[in-house]
């Protein structure tokens, strides 16, 4: 990582290198959070945190700027933690192995976590830079937003003094974000009914090699859904008498999954006609996914008998099930053009003790596109005899056409670059709707620089838009208007 230190704005990539160095993926965040408690200290800095961990760091005005509304700059301490199947990482013990690739920077094998180290970052510059002109500023790091959201969910009204929040997690420079959607986890639970092993070749079925990335930003894109694609082959293979025994498939409901498996018996008279059904849909899948997966990879390697199978009531029900389970875009809006309004995801789905569980994330602009899906979820898995819970169900935020900070923003991106920013609604999941219900009053707004592969291996931050992103930032912070009279 010794390379970032050489990038510019010097400031933010000394504090990503500071944060890729300190664990923290989601619920983990103790360790990284102690580091910033202590480097604000050390800056003679107030700083508290409340009972869910978030952390509030506050800096003075400089000199002539006292008058100036109060802001709020936040970001979210914890990361996504994914690594591709032939990597070897603890992302409770081992920092992040970042580089310079070009004009990125990426990480070897995982997740970088610049979604939203980097913004976290910039908020730590800020508070670094001695030279910036700014009014009385409030740092809010919040806890455990990839997962749960718990930190924004947790934040209790008069912490903080703040008319206007910053929020820097999105992903896209050149687009600056004034809504965005809201969402709930679906949880899923098929009983596991096992019977004894029958006669017949055991094999290992995986399917990986996709893109994967956000859930939300890139649901839109096209892109391979493995779960999908490893069901949709296993019922294709059924006449052919399969036996399944296992099913695993994604790791985190807000990441398009990757990669999938599925441990089966096959009889061994039939053996060479599932191979060639195998690679019939590698070519199938292939054709379909050529402009977004063009490293798809279907493997069947033999593997030792497993004891159990599931019974064939249970692979039934469990198969046909997931083959109807919606996923990916289920609406575009018709209020902001381009824009997914509703979606879901099958993210993940793990045979465990007792159980075959499944998660998807549901995500909606409106609460009735959320709705509909949830309804559709749960009557599709009733009849399965699955159980169906909603859990973790956050609101949106409500676009405001008329907020001055966005008007703000716009004309700081137009003063500096030459060109208006695109003002967008995000079908991802911000804490923004969230910080609505202890602080109303907020005016809000969010950008960032250009990431992409967010919740996958293949995260990248750009270089220059980093640059970009902390220019507007300072740019921005100067011009806050006076504190009303």
């Amino acid at each position: 990582m010794a390379q970032l230190s050489s990038l510019s704005p010097q400031l933010i990539w000394h504090f990503f290198e500071q944060i890729c160095a300190i664990p923290h993926p989601s619920k983990h965040e103790a360790r990284l959070s102690a580091w910033i408690v202590q480097w604000a200290q050390g800056e003679g800095l107030a700083v508290k945190q409340d009972k869910v961990g978030n952390i509030i760091i506050k800096k003075p005005a400089t000199s002539g700027m006292e008058n100036r509304k109060a802001v709020v700059l936040q970001a979210h301490i914890d990361m996504v933690p994914q690594a591709n199947a032939d990597t070897r990482h603890d992302f409770a013990t081992d920092p992040i192995d970042a580089y310079v690739d070009g004009e990125w920077v990426t990480a070897r094998g995982t997740t970088l976590g610049a979604d939203n180290g980097i913004g976290m970052a910039g908020c730590l510059a800020v508070l670094a830079d001695k030279t910036i002109k700014h009014g009385p500023l409030e740092v809010l790091l919040t806890t455990d937003e990839e997962t749960g959201m718990t930190g924004a969910f947790g934040l209790e009204a008069g912490w903080l003094e703040g008319e206007i929040l910053l929020n820097t997690d999105s992903e896209e420079d050149g687009e600056v974000y004034m809504g965005c959607a809201g969402g709930v986890d679906a949880n899923i639970r098929f009983p596991l009914e096992l019977v004894d092993a029958s006669a017949g070749d055991a094999v290992e079925l995986t399917i990986k090699g996709l893109r994967g990335g956000h859930s939300g930003c890139d649901i839109h894109r096209g892109r391979g859904n493995v779960n999908k694609l490893l069901v949709r082959l296993l019922k294709a293979a059924e006449p052919l008498g399969i036996r399944l025994a296992e099913i695993h498939g994604g790791t985190l409901r807000n990441a398009i999954p990757r990669e999938a498996r599925a441990t089966l018996l096959v009889p061994a008279t039939r053996k060479a006609e599932f191979k060639a059904l195998v690679d019939r849909y590698a070519g199938i899948y292939q054709s379909e996914l050529a402009a977004t997966e063009p490293n798809l990879t279907l493997l069947v390697n033999d593997t030792p008998p497993p004891v159990k199978l599931m019974s064939p009531s249970l692979q039934q029900r469990l198969l046909d099930a997931l083959q109807a389970c919606p996923n990916g875009v289920m609406r575009m809006s018709d209020a902001i053009p381009g824009v997914t309004e509703t979606s879901t995801n099958l993210g993940v789905i793990k045979t465990r003790d007792g159980e075959v569980f499944v998660q998807c994330l549901i995500r909606s602009l409106i609460d009735s596109g959320r709705e509909s899906i949830e309804q559709m979820t749960r009557s599709l898995f009733n009849l399965a005899g699955a159980s169906c819970e909603f859990t973790g169900a956050y609101p949106g935020w409500a676009p405001n056409v008329d907020s001055p900070v966005m008007a703000l923003v716009r004309n700081s991106y137009q003063t500096l670059f030459g060109t208006l920013p695109n003002v967008m609604v995000i079908h991802a999941g911000l804490e923004c709707g969230l910080f609505k219900s202890a602080y109303p009053q907020w005016d809000m707004v969010s950008f960032g620089p250009t990431i992409r592969g967010a919740h996958s291996p293949d995260e990248k931050v750009h270089i220059p838009a980093v640059e970009r992103f902390w220019q507007l930032l300072v740019h921005v912070l100067e011009a806050i208007p006076v504190k009303s009279q």
